[in-house]
């Protein structure tokens, strides 16, 4: 990544100095005429598409309160669409601002900016999930009890320990590019962090919050945003941030991208496999009986000391060795022997979903493992067609737009986009002049080591079949840090999945140690 932030400082130096060209009259009344009448044309067209044409910012305010954590908090939203220059294009950034109430000394109010991954997913999960003052009403494991759901206060809410402003990449929620075609140019690891990265610079220099610590909080792809764009704030506008909260780390694609011989994945989604299938009770008596975090360490064990050797021996492996780790693999994951020998002890995610509950024609979730789906409604369980995500979608989709359009005040025509999978087609994952696997664990030292005030929270689901937690292991344990820093630097686990803030218990427990680490 070094490569691809030192060629953004240079992009900084650029668009500093960029300039909106003027037309300029050509001396011939009839072309000017003409030109006129042409703008006009596509003005009133725009006008009847619903779009300004002249594009600017569209802001609503709006006062409220909520019950968090026992306490009546006031509160400010502003919600609507920033006019940005970036890369020099011009963007209608999304966002939504809650900013307490009543705070004369922003150098004691910190502000939290938070999106969340995809790449093309909105920030309405995060939001109505996890920070926001509001929340989307579910049973407290993440499966919606009404259609469309209610919003509730969110007892949880961040919002009294932070401000919190939730932002949509472009091409999400009601973030778009003023000219369509720009919009690819964001659909980048380069462009999307700068267009996000000057968007928090834009929204911190209006709103005279430098003197405020700030934190940056992504989820999934969003982990990747964060530390791209803390390293990004940091080398082109002396921005430093005060800490990163990375929910479900995608921070290596290494670690859970299956391709031809790499056999990390195979590792690293072992121990969640292990987790689910433990969850659904299909194992061996000796297994079912032990505590969760007791059975996950025999299986951590196991990776370690006999999985990943014989995966890096390949057809080295003993026939008879091969056996026996066959019959070991299947008692940890509850697979057949014969399934799992079929697959040269190698077992894809996509696999294990669509195999664990067969018997009962159930799938697997990808994003939830303890949620399952009837195999005969096309469910793969590979994130083609996830029970788990469209479980919890039932929730967030109606809701959202009727929170944003009734309650915050903002009216548009144009469509939320809560998630375009368009979006993750066309995404150039690597910066410029790299190749493989988006990799992050030198750009997380480096922001670390140069920052010895950033903190980084990475939290884990046992339940997570898209960023399976050993994987976050592995990441973060080649993550060189000096010993001083080392303390900077926390996983935290929970009996959830990659939205862990849907189970309840996890949640609760997750509240509590937010207000350790922001205070």
């Amino acid at each position: 990544m070094k490569k691809a932030v030192a060629m953004l400082l240079s992009l900084c130096l650029v668009f500093s100095a960029f300039q909106v060209p003027v037309w300029a009259a050509t001396g011939e009344a009839a072309a000017a005429e003409a030109e006129e009448g042409a703008e006009a044309e596509e003005g009133a067209e725009a006008e009847e598409a619903g779009e300004a044409a002249n594009p600017a910012d569209n802001i609503v305010t709006t006062s409220h309160s909520a019950v968090i954590n026992g306490n009546k908090i006031s509160y400010t939203a502003n919600t609507g669409t920033m006019l940005l220059e970036s890369m020099g294009k011009q963007y209608e950034i999304f966002f939504i601002a809650f900013t307490k109430d009543g705070v004369k000394d922003y150098s004691e109010r910190p502000v939290t900016f938070a999106f969340n991954g995809g790449p093309g997913a909105s920030s309405s999960y995060v939001n109505i999930g996890l920070m926001g003052p509001r929340r989307v009403e579910t049973d407290g494991s993440g499966r919606s009890i009404s259609l469309p759901a209610k919003i509730v206060d969110n007892e949880n809410s961040l919002l009294d320990l932070t401000d919190l402003v939730f932002i949509d990449p472009v091409g999400t929620g009601y973030s778009r590019a003023v000219n369509e075609e720009d919009a690819p140019d964001a659909y980048s690891i380069d462009g999307d962090t700068t267009v996000v990265g000057d968007f928090i610079r834009q929204y911190v220099n209006r709103n005279k919050r430098w003197k405020s610590g700030k934190y940056i909080a992504g989820e999934s792809y969003g982990t990747v945003r964060s530390v791209a764009v803390c390293d990004y704030l940091s080398a082109c506008y002396s921005m430093n941030v005060n800490g990163l909260l990375l929910v479900s780390s995608a921070n290596d694609y290494m670690s859970f991208t299956y391709t031809d011989n790499n056999e990390i994945p195979y590792a690293s989604f072992f121990p969640t496999c292990a987790a689910i299938a433990w969850y659904h009770g299909v194992l061996a008596k000796e297994y079912q009986d032990m505590e969760l975090e007791a059975f996950l360490d025999e299986v951590r064990d196991f990776v370690v000391g006999e999985y990943v050797p014989a995966l890096y021996l390949g057809n080295r492996l003993p026939e008879e060795k091969v056996k026996e780790l066959a019959g070991k693999i299947s008692g940890y994951i509850g697979l057949s022997e014969e399934l799992v020998l079929e697959n040269d002890l190698r077992i894809d995610f996509g696999t294990f979903s669509s195999e664990l509950l067969k018997d009962q024609k159930l799938v697997v979730g990808r994003y939830d493992g303890r949620m399952t789906g009837p195999a005969t409604s096309g469910y793969l369980g590979n994130g083609t067609a996830d029970p788990s995500s469209h479980e919890i979608d039932l929730s967030f989709g109606d809701a959202f737009v009727d929170y944003v359009s009734d309650e915050l005040g903002f009216q548009t025509d144009r469509p939320y986009l809560q998630i375009d999978l368009d979006i993750n087609s066309q995404w150039k994952y690597l910066g410029e002049g790299y190749i493989g696997f988006p990799c992050q664990e030198r750009e997380i030292a480096d922001c670390m080591s140069r920052n010895k005030f950033l903190k980084v929270w990475v939290t884990c689901g046992y339940f997570d079949g898209a960023t399976p937690f050993y994987g976050t292991e592995w990441t973060f344990s080649h993550v060189t840090l000096n010993e001083d820093r080392k303390p900077n630097l926390q996983l935290t686990y929970y009996p959830s999945g990659h939205m862990f803030y849907v189970d309840k218990p996890s949640y609760d427990t997750f509240r509590k140690s937010a207000e350790k680490w922001f205070r």
